[in-house]
């Protein structure tokens, strides 16, 4: 039995999608500029406050071909922390290190590792696999930069990351599995987008109506792939599992049409012999972590399960 989407953000999703159909009327077309600005518009909306951090620094981390620009955020500087990699949300195109500021701060304080939150190019103008490279080398290159600035660290790393973020940890993860060098120790993703094939039932059950449409999405993915990438092979979901890969919690939200890749990528998991856990935020849509004042125990519940997931 489906549960009831909560008033307050039933009514705001009502009005969402009357505007939206307003716009659509009038000739608005969709660009990355202007769904930039909306993602923008709506997280600083909605998530007004974050919790104090003592020690936030900007910094760079090598790549092959790009400095990948990072924000730290170390909630007790005095002592070794385990390392979070965060890679925020936006379709591949949208999102920044500014504005996931206040999510990247709660995460941290809830996991209560030293959180390091990446700026990976996005597409257009980077498409796949662009952003997957810059997560990758943060992945391997952010112990050096941490020792560098003299702040205490465990040598454990962990990644978490929300929609498109999750995927790229996702990706990162199977990419990096039987790599010598690398041991990821967990991931949090957060209704990860692990199929770009998008041939699960809710990419159809709710694929309109539900703040991320199916239409939008199929959009985003023909910004990232903007080639003859295998989208099938670039997909999590599909790529080769092993008892290697990190032990991996899955949070998705019951109305979003990427719920049922999440639900099958914890079933292959745990086919392969990993560890996996899974909860479907009830009532919920995609971005909810955005909405926070609409859903304000909703969000509390979801850092509490991904603190307990990081520090069991």
């Amino acid at each position: 039995m489906p549960n009831p989407i909560p008033l307050p953000l039933q009514n705001w999703l009502e009005a969402f999608n009357a505007l939206k159909q307003q716009l659509l009327e009038s000739g608005f077309k969709i660009t990355p500029s202007n769904a930039r600005e909306a993602l923008e518009t709506l997280t600083r909306r909605y998530v007004t406050s974050a919790p104090e951090i003592p020690l936030i620094k900007d910094d760079l981390v090598p790549g092959s071909h790009f400095q990948v620009p990072v924000r730290i955020y170390h909630p007790q500087p005095d002592a070794a922390l385990p390392v979070l990699v965060f890679a925020h949300g936006g379709g591949h195109m949208a999102g920044s290190l500014s504005l996931y500021d206040p999510i990247a701060r709660r995460l941290a304080r809830a996991a209560s590792h030293l959180l390091v939150s990446v700026d990976y190019r996005l597409a257009p103008e980077c498409p796949y696999p662009q952003g997957v490279t810059d997560l990758g080398s943060v992945i391997k290159g952010i112990q050096p930069v941490l020792k560098n600035l003299g702040l205490r660290f465990e040598d454990h790393i962990s990644l978490a990351g929300d929609s498109a973020g999750g995927a790229l940890c996702a990706t990162s993860s199977h990419r990096l599995q039987f790599d010598p060098g690398v041991t990821i120790q967990r991931q949090v993703l957060i209704y990860p987008s692990l199929d770009y094939t998008l041939s699960q039932p809710s990419a159809h059950e709710f694929a309109k109506g539900y703040l991320l449409d199916r239409d939008r999405i199929l959009w985003y993915f023909d910004n990232y792939f903007q080639g003859i990438e295998n989208r099938k092979d670039a997909s999590p979901l599909f790529m080769p599992c092993s008892k290697r890969l990190p032990e991996t919690l899955v949070i998705t939200a019951e109305y979003c049409p990427l719920r049922d890749e999440g639900r099958a990528y914890v079933e292959r998991l745990r086919e392969a012999g990993v560890r996996a856990e899974y909860f479907e935020s009830e009532g919920m849509i995609h971005a909810f972590l955005n909405l926070e004042q609409l859903v304000p125990d909703q969000c509390v519940e979801a850092y509490r399960r991904i603190g307990e997931f990081l520090t069991k």
